[in-house]
C-alpha cells in the first residue's frame, strides 16, 4: 500500500456487532469502508445508509469482482469467516476476520495454509484491546505483582436466564444460539482463554467440566477449568451465562497472584491488593467501543507499515487449540 493513500475496506456481514465496526472504520485516519455485504439486503441497505456508503452487495465474490477494493472485514457469521477470507486472498485482498476464525482447528489450519503469505490476515480479538484487560497487562509486564504463579478468572451474567417464559437476553441478540451446540466456551470464554494466554503465557488445560442451567438451549452454558503454564503456574477460569442477577452481558473478575504481589481486576477496578485506594477504574460502557477501534487501528497500520499484528492468525491459531482442549477435556468430540 503507498504510503499516504487510502485503504479501501468492505465490510461482510451487517449484524448488530457491526455497528461497532463500522464507528471503528469512521474513527480510523488513512482507511473507508466503500462496500457492504450482507446476503440480507435490506439489512446492508440500512447500515450502507447510516454510515454514507454506497456500494451495498449480497454477492461477495460479485462485490470483489467489482474491484477498488484493498481490504475485508469479515463480521459475518462463523461458517461464513473461511469461504470469504479465501475469496479475498485470491484477489490479494487483505482480511481481518471476528473470532472465533472457523468452528474446528482443523478448518482453522487449513484456511491459514491456503492463505498463506498471499495477504496479511488478522483476527478481531477485541478483548486485547479493552482498556481494563490492557492495564492489567501492563502492570504484569510491568512486573508489578513479580511473576505470575496463580490466577483465577471469573466470569458472570444472566445473559441465558429465562424466567417465567421470556426469551433471554443473548438468545434475542444472537439467535442462533438457539441451534449452536457450543456455546459459552466457543463464543464467550475464548475471549478470556485468550487474555489469560496473552498475560499469563502458554497455557494447557489440565481438565474441564462443562454444564447446562437453561435446558432449552443445546449449547453448555457454564464451564470450569483448570489450566498449567510454565513454571508451575496453576489457572482456573470459572463462568456461567445464567447468573441470575448479573447484568446481562459478562462481568469479569480476574486475580493473578505472583510472587510479590496480587492484582485484581474486579469489574471496571484494577487494583493491587493492600493498595486497593490506588485502584484504576474503567468507564467500560463509555469506552466499549474503543476496542474495536483499536483492533481496526492496528490492521491499518499493520497493512501500512508491514509490522506483525498483536492478533494475527498464527497467534489466534494458538486460541483456538485452547478452546477446543476445554472440550475434548470435557469428553467433546468437536
Amino acid at each position: 500500500m503507498a504510503k499516504g493513500s487510502t485503504l479501501r475496506v468492505a465490510v461482510v456481514g451487517t449484524g448488530m456487532i457491526s455497528q461497532f465496526h463500522f464507528r471503528g472504520w469512521e474513527a480510523v485516519e488513512g482507511a473507508a469502508v466503500v462496500a457492504v455485504c450482507d446476503t440480507d439486503r435490506d439489512k446492508a441497505a440500512a447500515r450502507a445508509r447510516e454510515f454514507g456508503i454506497d456500494r451495498i452487495y449480497t454477492d461477495v465474490d460479485a462485490m470483489f469482482d467489482d474491484g477498488g477494493i484493498d481490504a475485508v472485514d469479515i463480521a459475518a457469521s462463523v461458517d461464513a469467516h473461511a469461504p470469504i477470507a479465501r475469496a479475498a486472498a485470491d484477489r490479494g485482498i487483505h482480511v481481518m476476520c471476528q473470532k472465533p476464525l472457523t468452528r474446528t482447528v482443523r478448518e482453522a489450519e487449513a484456511l491459514v495454509a491456503d492463505v498463506g503469505e498471499r495477504v496479511r490476515f488478522m483476527v478481531h480479538e477485541n478483548y486485547r484491546f479493552r482498556p481494563h484487560y490492557r492495564i492489567v497487562r501492563d502492570w504484569i509486564e510491568q512486573g508489578r505483582i513479580g511473576e505470575p504463579r496463580h490466577a483465577a478468572m471469573t466470569v458472570r451474567c444472566s445473559g441465558l436466564v429465562s424466567l417465567n417464559g421470556e426469551t433471554p437476553f443473548l438468545v434475542d441478540r444472537q439467535p442462533y444460539l438457539t441451534g449452536f451446540d457450543r456455546n459459552i466456551v466457543f463464543e464467550t470464554m475464548i475471549h478470556h482463554l485468550d487474555i489469560m494466554r496473552c498475560t499469563l503465557g502458554p497455557l494447557k488445560v489440565v481438565s474441564a467440566v462443562l454444564g447446562r442451567i437453561n435446558m432449552d438451549l443445546p449449547g453448555e452454558d457454564t464451564a470450569t477449568i483448570v489450566l498449567r503454564g510454565e513454571g508451575g503456574l496453576v489457572a482456573v477460569a470459572d463462568g456461567t451465562l445464567t447468573a441470575p442477577g448479573y447484568q446481562p452481558l459478562p462481568a469479569d473478575r480476574y486475580e493473578v497472584i505472583g510472587t510479590t504481589g496480587t492484582l485484581v481486576m474486579d469489574f471496571d477496578r484494577i487494583f493491587l491488593v493492600g493498595k486497593e485506594d490506588e485502584a484504576e477504574k474503567v468507564d467500560l460502557v463509555g469506552r466499549y467501543q474503543e476496542c474495536f477501534t483499536e483492533a481496526v487501528r492496528q490492521f491499518v497500520a499493520g497493512i501500512v507499515t508491514g509490522e506483525p499484528f498483536e492478533t494475527d492468525r498464527l497467534d489466534n491459531l494458538e486460541t483456538l487449540r485452547l478452546m477446543e482442549s476445554v472440550y475434548n477435556a470435557a469428553g467433546i468430540e468437536v
